[in-house]
């Protein structure tokens, strides 16, 4: 089985890599990103066969989340490609591109609408961008309520559920498009620690699912428990890739056995 190339990372064996002939569902190469002067994104290059959870991690400032959200074209990108499913995407936010229905995100703060129910944030974008009847809608949304388990909470608004149960309501949101990959934005950063199981065991079970995956977050136990591939990235460059495996117990790279040092005390 193959696993997520960096070809940025100059040590990365490439005897690692089994040929494989899996559909690729995300290819980025020679990514670039500048905020002004400060350069966010340094050559980052990485290759995601369908069905494979990517898990990355690493300090703050690393780049993380401004990668995912270049996937998703919630962010500008001055230099390199990004290919979803074998198309290129726009570099620019609000282009139309092919790759984009494909991909759904969860971010930290959930981003729901305050003034529409649990079954409204879920059914909006079915109804207005999909054109989907309201009956279809509703099914749909209620499945997939179901499937975060928290149906009972379908007629509540954001404002009356936990923390857990709205980043469940978020992660329902994503999934009513039927996106073939998922990003999530450190989903549990907001949560109060009793909070963060019920997500991590969604997320879990959608791991389990074959859903294709890539995940920003801090949490080791999600990491060894789905991930096919840990990514870990510092000052905008990816630094090491390995299998949970390798880079929990015998990491290739210092930077790596560093950040691992203070995140696991």
């Amino acid at each position: 089985m193959a696993h997520a190339i960096s070809l940025s990372d100059a040590n990365w064996n490439r005897s690692d890599v089994v040929a494989s002939d899996e559909a690729t569902a995300i290819e980025i190469v020679g990514l670039n990103k500048w905020y002004g002067a400060f350069h966010a994104l340094k050559d980052v290059s990485l290759a995601m066969p369908v069905g494979r959870r990517i898990v990355i991690c690493g300090p703050s400032g690393s780049g993380k989340s401004t990668l995912v959200r270049c996937i998703n074209r919630l962010e500008t990108y001055q230099r390199g490609t990004i290919r979803i499913r074998g198309k290129e995407a726009a570099s620019t936010p609000g282009r139309p591109a092919d790759g984009r229905p494909e991909v759904g995100m969860v971010f930290q703060q959930f981003n729901l609408f305050p003034h529409l129910t649990a079954l409204a944030n879920c059914t909006l974008a079915l109804r207005r961008v999909l054109k989907k009847p309201a009956v279809e809608a509703t099914e749909i949304a209620m499945r997939h309520l179901e499937r975060v388990r928290i149906p009972e909470q379908a007629q509540k608004y954001p404002v009356q559920l936990s923390g857990g149960q709205q980043q469940r309501l978020a992660i329902a949101r994503a999934l009513c498009l039927d996106p073939r990959v998922m990003l999530f934005d450190e989903p549990t950063s907001a949560l109060d620690p009793e909070m963060v199981r019920e997500v991590l065991d969604v997320m879990i079970d959608l791991a389990k699912s074959g859903m294709t995956m890539i995940c920003v977050t801090h949490e080791p136990g999600f990491a060894r428990a789905v991930a096919d591939d840990v990514v870990l990235m510092d000052e905008g460059r990816v630094v090491e890739i390995s299998p949970p495996s390798i880079f929990f117990t015998a990491p290739r790279h210092e930077r790596t056995r560093r950040f691992l040092e203070k995140v696991l005390r």
